[in-house]
């Protein structure tokens, strides 16, 4: 039987601030739940119309489609949905290639981001504090359980930068009119900065980021101004990845 007080639970983790209260948050769809049983994420609770995972202490519950259907935070319900703590905080390494988000606010494009860094090799993603919540349903979704392979830090951005760059950190931006990408050596040890969907870099972390780059625009037509930033990001850790495989 489906009880009220969990059904209460789940539908209360949509507001950021139950979630961060709570320390807990929701995933839906067997790879993504699957991927997290597998890491150090702990399970809380989990509803499936299927006998499919392995999980202790009867924390799996055989529920009907229409009772998933009530707390699925998805137009169409998966199969399985699940509540499940955050991760312990983590330290910022000092070294390899870290992917910064200034004010990125689409939770498709932060889970897309999240995906490519896992693709790239990219372990650590820090974001503003503007940035949306990485532990928002539909971020969850989007990442399709890469967030399980990601530390994600949410911080001062500009007072993290500061002392990036005292440490001599290459900080790398995206800007429309800079240096071609595709004509720089890039470093193993950087920071590479996205910014907002709409506005790109703000102007005080701006003025922190030490080399200047873009992503050149090869059509004729004007009509497209910019990447999606998701887009761009890929392209981006590409070209870092593949400079430091040619520097090696």
């Amino acid at each position: 039987m489906v009880s009220k007080s969990k059904i209460k639970l789940i539908k209360s983790l949509s507001q950021k601030k139950q979630r961060h209260n709570s320390k807990m948050f929701v995933a839906e769809g067997k790879k993504v739940i699957a991927e997290l049983l597998e890491s150090s994420f702990q399970l809380e609770l989990l509803w499936s119309t299927e006998d499919c995972f392995k999980t202790e202490n009867g924390q799996t519950e055989i529920v009907s489609e229409s009772d998933l259907k009530k707390v699925s935070f998805l137009t169409t319900p998966q199969t399985a949905l699940a509540i499940f703590r955050f991760p312990d905080e983590v330290v910022i390494k000092s070294t390899g290639l870290i992917v910064a988000l200034d004010g990125v606010r689409d939770p498709g494009n932060l889970g897309t981001i999240i995906r490519m860094c896992d693709w790239f090799g990219v372990d650590q993603l820090v974001c503003s504090q503007d940035t949306v919540d990485a532990y928002n349903p539909k971020v969850v979704q989007a990442t399709m359980g890469s967030i399980s392979r990601v530390e994600i830090i949410y911080t001062d951005l500009p007072h993290y930068l500061k002392d990036a760059s005292k440490k001599e950190t290459a900080i790398f931006g995206t800007f429309m009119d800079s240096e071609n990408v595709y004509q720089k050596r890039l470093p193993e040890n950087a920071i590479l900065v996205m910014g907002n969907e709409a506005n790109g870099i703000s102007n005080e972390i701006e003025k922190l980021v030490t080399r200047k780059i873009s992503i050149p625009q090869f059509g004729d037509q004007q009509e497209t101004e910019s990447l999606n930033v998701a887009t761009a990001t890929a392209i981006l850790l590409s070209e870092f990845k593949r400079g430091t495989f040619t520097e090696k």
